[in-house]
């Protein structure tokens, strides 16, 4: 779920959920306290609207004591005067907050609370005949009064007006009332804090999970422990920053491992150079020394020693200009002069220079063109040739025949230009032929003199023919020979339509 979702789920939760909440709360705590004023004041059919009106439920509390009372004036006057009597109805109306106080003309003759508390009341009663309220009413008196007063108008056994009267103190709330509004306040606090602690609860697992891995990953990778995966648990904002920590973690691996393997390298190369030129070295010293001593005491045996000198020193040259090349080709660092070149007049003269370099070391040289002659490249000519005479190079290093053959074949192949160096030397075991362009990489564990070499010279023409856009392989059978396979793409011209 994406973050953006997460907020306006919370939005609605810290919205809906408490409005909802509270108004549930509001109904219940009303429904259980209508029914405990309905059971403890006696009045029945309330509604929330009533309860919610303090006049109204006042109202409809001494509804019952008004009937009574109007129905005592009216047929037994004389209990009017009964101070026993109407103490009596006092004690009952007290019950439901009220009291009760009787006017004989103008003259009040009970007052069933503290003469001095009803005085206000007692100064805003209205006369005799002025009430036209039912029992389900009353008159409001405010002021200092604040009570709710009921009206019952009579005449007595004597003839004179009486008007007894219900009287509602609106300060004493009966405690129900005031206890619903406590409770609505309690509830409503209640609804946020629950609904604040699930929102709390579920944005706190949504984002410090993913946040307590990332914290580990980080403090891993920190420690330089790499050796982890960070899998994302949502595909959110947090799940994006996951995979891209996981990512990082990936790279920084792989940057590690390829760091070991550089040095692992470089170690091995510095190893190599000392061997290959160990052995070019300490030749060269010794038919140096024979000259000095003497021992090339003939022309001829003088002239074999500077040749023997020469020829390892070109070894020792060709070896350090290769090492040179490498470097500057791992490094990206070599220029290269693209042209576009005609494959048959290219491979025509490499053709003829190899076969005179190959006479010379005794090995027949076979060359094949099946290309049009329209067909061209784009190429580096001079690397190309590289390519080539590393790859004859090798061949020849681990020639084993004793009349030793290589065929070039110039093959076209749709989009492509195929060139493929065949051999009869002694192959490639199979499970070295997936790593002979590797830098570095050897077949010959044993690393004699006659097949020395730094073991970079198919990794050089990996990454030349890779340079160009082609593909190099190899297919080889022990004891048979190795044919090696690179392409290049064809130079295509584009009509250009006026």
């Amino acid at each position: 779920m994406k973050l953006k979702t997460r907020l306006i789920i919370a939005f609605i939760t810290v919205t809906i959920i408490p409005i909802v909440l509270s108004v549930t709360i509001i109904w219940l705590l009303s429904m259980y306290q209508m029914s405990s004023i309905e059971k403890t004041y006696g009045i029945t059919d309330a509604t929330f609207e009533s309860f919610t009106n303090s006049l109204q439920v006042l109202s409809r509390v001494t509804e019952e004591p008004y009937h009574e009372l109007t129905q005592m004036s009216r047929q037994e006057p004389q209990k009017m005067e009964d101070a026993t009597c109407l103490d009596v109805f006092n004690r009952k109306i007290e019950e439901k907050k009220a009291y009760l106080v009787v006017r004989k003309d103008n003259t009040i003759v009970y007052v069933g609370t503290d003469s001095e508390k009803a005085s206000e009341v007692i100064s805003q009663l209205p006369a005799y005949g002025e009430s036209t309220y039912t029992s389900e009413n009353g008159t409001y008196l405010g002021g200092d009064a604040q009570a709710l007063v009921k009206q019952v108008d009579f005449l007595y056994a004597d003839g004179e007006r009486g008007s007894a009267f219900i009287v509602s103190d609106l300060t004493n709330v009966i405690p129900e009332v005031r206890e619903f509004f406590w409770d609505i306040v309690f509830g409503i606090i209640l609804a946020l804090i629950l609904t604040t602690a699930c929102f709390v609860l579920w944005i706190y697992r949504a984002v410090m999970g993913p946040i307590r891995k990332m914290q580990s990953a980080a403090q891993n990778i920190k420690e330089g422990n790499l050796d982890f995966e960070l899998r994302p648990d949502a595909d959110d904002e947090l799940g994006s920053l996951c995979q891209d920590l996981e990512e990082m973690r990936r790279r920084l691996k792989d940057s590690a491992e390829e760091k070991v393997k550089y040095d692992k390298e470089s170690k091995e190369l510095i190893s190599n150079i000392s061997h290959d030129l160990k052995t070019p070295v300490t030749t060269i010293k010794g038919y140096a020394e024979g000259i000095m001593d003497g021992v090339a005491d003939t022309p001829e045996k003088v002239d074999r020693y500077v040749r023997t000198i020469y020829n390892k020193a070109n070894e020792m040259d060709t070896l350090i200009n290769e090492l040179t090349l490498y470097s500057k080709i791992d490094t990206n660092k070599i220029p290269y002069n693209f042209n576009i070149v005609s494959v048959n007049a290219y491979f025509d003269d490499c053709a003829e220079d190899l076969s005179l370099e190959l006479e010379s070391s005794n090995v027949e040289f076979r060359y094949f063109n099946y290309v049009d002659p329209s067909v061209k490249v784009i190429a580096d000519a001079e690397q190309i040739k590289r390519v080539i005479h590393n790859i004859i190079n090798n061949s020849l290093k681990y020639m084993d025949k004793t009349k030793g053959v290589i065929n070039l074949r110039v093959k076209d192949v749709g989009d492509f230009v195929q060139i493929e160096l065949e051999d009869n030397g002694k192959g490639i075991a199979a499970k070295d032929l997936p790593n002979i362009f590797d830098r570095f990489y050897r077949t010959d564990a044993s690393r004699n003199s006659a097949t020395g070499g730094s073991g970079i010279g198919l990794s050089v023409v990996k990454k030349i023919v890779e340079e160009h856009g082609g593909k190099i392989w190899a297919t080889s059978r022990e004891k048979t020979g190795t044919t090696m396979y690179f392409v290049l793409r064809k130079y295509q011209e584009v009509p250009i339509h006026e």
